[in-house]
């Protein structure tokens, strides 16, 4: 939503024409190559490597503070959930959108093992990026996100919490996997 917002040039404190903006955006999944991750395309162009931007959670962070931007993309992303299941990422999964989901996780990291992990993610993609600014927006958007009124970023009634800071991913999957297994 927020780069859709960014492609249309809106001004994000415009709620009404943000809000129309979400209904009309189109989102769609498509399966990657082999070996690859699921595809994100929002109005016919592949976002999947914009997205983890700091820009665009920058974007997403403003936008979802809007009420009426929170309801026009509610059912949207309610939508997507298909048998046999759906796993959803984002700071209100949990909380708003799947509060009836059988398995929740609440991952984390201190900020700093998150700038890191940016920066080598968007390093490895190209783009030039600065460590200690990826720090600050994450934080600023950490602070922003977690005292919105709408929707505060906090675990979901019931997740199962991971503290990943230090863990590689592989271990981290295997964890996550572990905790959903002996939860069933």
């Amino acid at each position: 939503m927020g780069l859709a917002a960014g492609w249309a040039d809106l001004d994000f404190s415009h709620a009404e024409s943000l809000a129309r903006c979400a209904l009309e955006t189109v989102v769609t999944f498509q399966d990657g190559r082999q070996g690859e991750e699921p595809r994100v395309v929002v109005n016919g162009i592949d976002v999947t490597d914009e997205l983890r931007t700091e820009t665009a959670g920058a974007a997403a962070s403003a936008i979802a503070a809007i009420p009426a931007v929170r309801e026009a993309l509610f059912e949207k992303q309610r939508q997507f959930r298909r048998a046999p299941g759906l796993v959803a990422d984002g700071r209100d999964m949990g909380t708003v959108i799947f509060p009836d989901a059988a398995y929740k996780v609440f991952l984390t990291a201190s900020a700093e093992e998150r700038a890191v992990r940016r920066h080598k993610q968007l390093s490895e993609k190209g783009l030039s990026v600065n460590i200690d600014g990826l720090l600050r927006e994450i934080r600023a958007r950490d602070t922003r996100d977690a005292e919105r009124a709408i929707a505060p970023l906090r675990p979901a009634q019931g997740a199962l919490l991971l503290d990943s800071t230090g863990i590689p991913i592989d271990e981290v999957v295997k964890r996550v996997v572990g905790l959903v297994t002996a939860k069933s």
